[in-house]
């Protein structure tokens, strides 16, 4: 069911509930994002993705703020791009984000991606969650040695790293880095684009459960214990991408998956961030 399974969260390490499945609205347009998020929104959905560099922020709070939801449920979050790193440029972006999302705080802000200036837009991230203007604080597209370095000259650890993650792109060490740290690993792109749904190995896997090549990889996601945000602009996709909480993938059949792994982006990859 639809409700349970948006019902289920994950606690971030500052005690902040967070919903395992969200939507994304990357490369949706502002104009169509509105009506996306609203079906989201009736459908069940109580945790909406986006960012400042995708400009459908405005969409998203219109949305949210005409849902007749209670603020407190729905778990918003948004990004600071890596042109505005800096602690001014930060706060000064992170103003904008919440002016354009009409909202008084987000649930999660994150550094888009680990480029020059980022730990003085960390530094400025800090203030702001001081301030409580974000509930949650973390980073995007980091990879261990960028986590290391954040984690060394700061005393907030991202509480969220969110990463392009699915079964054809299994960042296993990354993986257990954040969970010995205690950083939430957040998969986008968990379909690989739909790019991989005709791979036998995992349509045969589909068929033996009864279910789509995109719930198998939204379950084995979640069977590790990370978030998920989907990206859909069609509500009967939405459904199906929200209906994997009825089923498990059995422990054989995981490790079947994991096997699937090719390193595979859709894509940038930031391994050549110093």
């Amino acid at each position: 069911m639809v409700a349970q399974s948006l019902s289920t969260t994950v606690t971030l390490n500052n005690g902040v509930r967070m919903p395992i499945l969200g939507l994304g609205v990357f490369k949706v347009p502002d104009e169509e994002t509105y009506r996306v998020v609203t079906e989201a929104l009736e459908i069940g959905y109580r945790h909406i993705d986006t960012a400042a560099y995708y400009q459908n922020e405005r969409g998203v709070g219109r949305a949210v703020g005409d849902s007749g939801l209670r603020r407190e449920d729905i778990f918003v979050t948004t990004k600071v791009w890596y042109n505005e790193h800096g602690r001014k440029e930060t706060l000064a972006a992170f103003d904008r984000s919440l002016e354009a999302l009409g909202l008084d705080y987000v649930d999660l802000y994150l550094v888009h991606w680990p480029r020059e200036g980022r730990m003085e837009a960390w530094k400025a991230m800090e203030r702001i969650l001081d301030e409580g203007r974000a509930r949650a604080i973390g980073v995007s597209n980091y990879l261990v040695r960028h986590l290391d370095d954040t984690i060394a000259r700061s005393p907030v650890v991202p509480a969220v790293d969110q990463v392009e993650f699915s079964p054809f792109l299994y960042q296993k060490e990354l993986l257990s880095y954040c969970r010995s740290r205690g950083i939430v690993l957040e998969a986008y792109s968990p379909l690989a684009r739909g790019r991989r749904f005709d791979d036998p190995r995992l349509v045969k896997l589909a068929s033996k459960y009864g279910r789509t090549p995109a719930q198998m990889m939204l379950r084995w996601v979640l069977q590790k214990g990370m978030v998920a945000i989907p990206k859909s602009a069609h509500p009967e996709r939405m459904r199906e991408n929200a209906s994997v909480f009825d089923f498990e993938i059995s422990a054989e059949d995981e490790a079947t998956m994991d096997r699937f792994d090719e390193g595979y982006h859709t894509t940038w990859d930031p391994e050549s961030i110093p």
